[in-house]
């Protein structure tokens, strides 16, 4: 985008929130406010792309620079999220056509989404509808996903936080587990999200340094699931250990392509909706081994767990968000800024790019080499492109015992037109 008049910007966050997903804002706003000569003000969409669609923008320049730093150690998303995908151009013109009406009267000129898959597919379809229209728009995709699903980028941020409480939520609970297998419980299950991509339930697994360590089994959605192979596990385990500790994706499907747990129904992106695989897991091996179990699922727990985040996560959120802007004002457009890895150990990363094109409703599953042969566990690749992801700690402020988050004032700004839109 050239020109030479001083344009706002628009930022939204999409999708599932992370415990992470306001630091990239954090790094994005505090950026731009570094740039008040050729950015404007800030302006958030109130819960993602709806808040652009209904023009209820927040104006993020009346919040102190305390309490936009302080997003960065808050979870959730500060301005709220959606889960709303735009349709096709030619589908649903009415769409793109009132964004850029919202966008010309409030004077916006960058446009940054913050999320996964979907999102990108949103940010790259506004950056071409802003051509067409003759509105050119600077569209900037900043990666979140704790599915750890995107392309090209070699990790996404809020996986790395939600891979260090997975991990050292099952080895917890298995030395509970542990502990009372010999007259009590000899099984637990804990489910993880993961709809497609067994990412999550693969950081699991680095809760095993030893033969015998929990997890003692891990079920990934890239593996069809085998009942008997399965079951015959869950018994050698309780026969060499006392007891198995099980992590199973909540996207694991048997051999006819249907998920354990679909529960029925579909969210706004067409995803069926899943109804919780852990006691179906839980209840098989108490139907065939007869086992007294516990199940849990992590839920929104593992995905808002801020206390616990990994500091390697939180500074690669922030340094997204910061290069968003970075990037946009070198005349960059249509593109995602990325993580790329130069070393394992020690950990070494730096930011690159890729175009929007390229990562729009791309997933990147578990490579083969990843899960070990007999499909219940990570292999050492696997333990080598993960380790370094949950490293480090960045704890948050504490206050009266909890931990002290911040929660923005969120001021609305007027609005300029007449029309309304309903979604």
């Amino acid at each position: 985008m050239a020109n030479t008049e001083i344009k706002n910007a628009f930022y939204a966050q999409s999708g599932g929130v992370t415990a992470v997903i306001n630091a990239s804002a954090c790094g994005l706003i505090e950026t731009a406010r570094k740039h008040t000569d050729k950015i404007g003000k800030v302006y958030a969409g109130r819960n993602g792309i709806i808040g652009a669609l209904t023009e209820d923008l927040i104006d993020t320049s009346q919040e102190s620079d305390s309490d936009i730093a302080a997003l960065k150690h808050t979870p959730g998303g500060a301005f709220g999220s959606c889960r709303h995908k735009l349709k096709s151009i030619e589908e649903n013109e009415a769409e793109y056509k009132r964004l850029i009406e919202v966008f010309a009267a409030h004077n916006i000129g960058y446009f940054f989404y913050n999320g996964g898959g979907d999102s990108q597919d949103t940010a790259h379809k506004v950056s071409q509808i802003g051509e067409k229209m003759g509105y050119p728009m600077t569209c900037i995709g900043v990666p979140k996903t704790v599915d750890n699903d995107l392309p090209i980028t070699d990790c996404c941020p809020g996986f790395g936080s939600v891979a260090k409480y997975v991990a050292t939520s099952i080895r917890e609970a298995s030395f509970d587990v542990a502990s009372m297998a010999k007259t009590s419980t000899k099984v637990f299950v804990m489910e993880v999200m993961g709809r497609h991509a067994g990412w999550i339930a693969a950081a699991g697994g680095l809760a095993t340094e030893k033969t015998g360590d929990a997890p003692h089994i891990i079920l990934f959605p890239e593996i069809v699931f085998n009942e008997e192979k399965f079951l015959a596990k869950v018994k050698d385990s309780v026969e060499q250990y006392g007891y198995c500790s099980i992590v199973v994706s909540e996207g694991v499907k048997n051999a006819e392509g249907t998920f354990l747990a679909e529960a029925g129904g579909a969210d706004a992106f067409g995803h069926k909706q899943l109804g919780g695989v852990a006691p179906v897991i839980a209840e098989l091996i108490k139907a065939k081994c007869g086992y007294k179990y516990h199940w849990a699922v992590a839920d929104y727990l593992q995905r808002s767990a801020r206390h616990i985040a990994s500091k390697t996560d939180v500074d690669q959120a922030y340094a997204l968000g910061k290069k968003a802007v970075e990037y946009a004002l070198e005349g960059q457009n249509a593109i995602m800024p990325t993580i790329d890895r130069k070393n394992d150990n020690p950990y070494e990363w730096e930011i690159g790019m890729a175009k929007l094109a390229d990562v729009a409703n791309v997933e990147k599953m578990m490579p083969k080499d990843y899960i070990t042969s007999d499909g219940f566990h990570i292999t050492d690749a696997c333990r080598t492109y993960l380790q370094p992801l949950i490293l480090g700690e960045d704890y948050p402020p504490f206050k009266n015992g909890l931990p002290d988050y911040v929660t923005l004032k969120n001021i609305g700004v007027d609005k300029k037109l007449d029309s309304t839109f309903e979604i």
